[in-house]
């Protein structure tokens, strides 16, 4: 079913036992190989070896995980328990992950070249904490009493949607899981999974520990494969809702497949090119680290990077001076090694993507100040890359670059830093730098991004919605909002004869 490798020492850090143990669709509450028989390589990106085969599911897998769903929610008990217990069963999902946390952030690592001590800390741990979140408001769902005008009393309910698809990347396997499976689970739906086909294994592994709450067969399935499977899901008739996280360009396909099919609801988060904006009086040791922080956290590989990093003119020669310095000290290497920064990228298609793009840069006309090089003898290592003299029209300051490239521009008012930080098709997230309020206040309130970081980035909370305006989709992942988007609001009237008040 699966592969092992026995752990071993390399220059002076160990590498864990790797022990791939499900490689099979779920569908049903059953591991099952896909109806062709064929398979798809799971390529470890420190290497590009070949280190497991998973099944390659299709239209056909999608139907028979769609009609478990189906079955599961018109006539299982999973929507309808109390919240209570779903709440109960979803705790102990989370008590299950945590148990396998490491286990779990060796798959993250193999699969998609995530720091292994950032998987065993972040990652894992931030799953169950979503679970453990929506545990907590399952049996909170509840609608409200309406004032009607007339002979009438009146009230909403809220109901879950029904089946859903998520459609889920491959730069975050864990954390993308949760973001979709945890409400959506916690408002009674049942769904259907399909990871990237880049890294799926710790979405089978999920699949095996949900099982094992108690989840019931046919709530939770998971189908592996290509984007002929993501098709399938988008365009289903039996499927009541799709949540999908990737690339503007597939989100348009997925909306408009949704669309020609049932008209079932969508919820999209997409691309950006995310603005860091640093001000004159920030601290510029603090202002380095966290532009640093922005780009170069997973390879570049979050969609909400700050890749357009905007300095005030009055510190930007200092900053320019020191970033280029501490840029140096950012290690790339093997992922299992703790003393690392920035593992490989996901894969062979993905490491070109990159270094094309900085090949761009310089033709473009952009500085190169530091990286612009594939390293290591093996595996899709990238040094960590920034350009100075980028113009707002250049490709590497407005194409989601998705890897460790950092474009640096100067600006001197706040009027100008708004209109620079606004000049994207995207609107996911921003940061701003500063210690004075009141600019804090006006940037934040005058950048039109779903996210927006003050003297901080990657502040995300189990609590905290988490979606994009503009190109970078619409619909919410986390909060109480994360929820809504799983449930449906029903009205209910009913006349009242002889009351003495309405």
């Amino acid at each position: 079913m699966g592969s092992e490798t026995n752990g071993k020492k390399e220059d002076g850090f160990e590498i864990p036992e790797i022990s791939i143990k499900f490689t099979q669709l779920f569908i049903n509450g059953k591991f099952v190989d896909s109806l062709s028989g064929k398979t798809i390589e799971m390529r470890d990106p420190r290497t590009g070896e070949v280190v497991a085969r998973v099944a390659e599911g299709d239209k056909a897998e999608v139907d028979l995980a769609v009609k478990a769903a189906r079955q599961a929610f018109d006539h299982g008990p999973w929507p309808r328990m109390s919240g209570y217990e779903r709440g109960r069963i979803l705790n102990k999902f989370a008590d299950l992950v945590d148990a396998h946390t490491e286990s779990l952030a060796i798959l993250d690592t193999i699969n998609s070249g995530k720091l292994f001590k950032i998987g065993k800390l972040v990652d894992i741990p931030g799953g169950a904490r979503l679970l453990r979140y929506y545990a907590g408001a399952a049996d909170k769902i509840h609608g409200e009493t309406l004032k009607l005008t007339g002979n009438l009393q009146g009230y909403t309910l809220r109901e879950p949607v029904g089946v859903v698809g998520h459609i889920i990347p491959w730069n975050y396997p864990t954390t993308m899981f949760f973001f979709k499976v945890s409400p959506a689970l916690a408002a009674g739906c049942t769904m259907v999974v399909k990871p990237a086909e880049q890294s799926p294994l710790s979405a089978l592994y999920y699949a095996h520990l949900a099982k094992l709450a108690g989840i019931p067969d046919g709530v939770l399935n998971v189908v592996t494969g290509g984007p002929s499977a993501g098709a399938a899901v988008a365009s289903h008739m039996d499927i009541d809702k799709v949540s999908f996280t990737g690339s503007t360009e597939v989100g348009r396909l997925v909306m408009e497949a949704a669309a020609k099919s049932n008209l079932k609801s969508v919820s999209l988060e997409l691309g950006g090119k995310s603005p860091l904006i640093i001000f004159d009086d920030a601290d510029v040791d603090m202002a380095v680290n966290l532009a640093q922080f922005a780009i170069f956290t997973n390879k570049g590989e979050i969609c909400v990077a700050g890749s357009r990093v905007y300095v005030q003119e009055g510190i930007y020669d200092k900053f320019v001076k020191k970033v280029a310095e501490t840029a140096k000290n950012w290690s790339v290497g093997d992922p299992f090694n703790p003393n690392i920064h920035q593992g490989p990228q996901i894969d062979k298609a993905q490491f070109e993507k990159v270094l094309k793009y900085i090949e761009i840069g310089k033709t473009e006309g952009a500085t190169l100040l530091t990286g612009g090089k594939s390293c290591g003898d093996k595996g899709y290592y990238i040094e960590p890359t920034i350009f100075t003299d980028v113009k707002e029209d250049m490709k590497i300051a407005q194409d989601e670059i998705f890897g460790p490239v950092m474009s640096l521009m100067k600006f001197k008012t706040i009027e100008e830093a708004i209109e620079k930080a606004n000049n994207t098709k995207y609107g996911l997230a921003a940061g701003i730098v500063t210690k004075d309020l009141n600019i804090a206040n006006r940037v934040s309130r005058s950048i039109r991004a779903g996210s927006i970081w003050i003297n901080c980035y990657f502040a995300f909370d189990a609590d905290c919605p988490f979606g994009g305006f503009k190109m970078s989709g619409f619909g919410k992942d986390m909060g109480l909002d994360g929820l809504d988007k799983y449930l449906h609001s029903k009205s209910v009237v009913t006349p009242i004869y002889n009351s003495p008040w309405l």
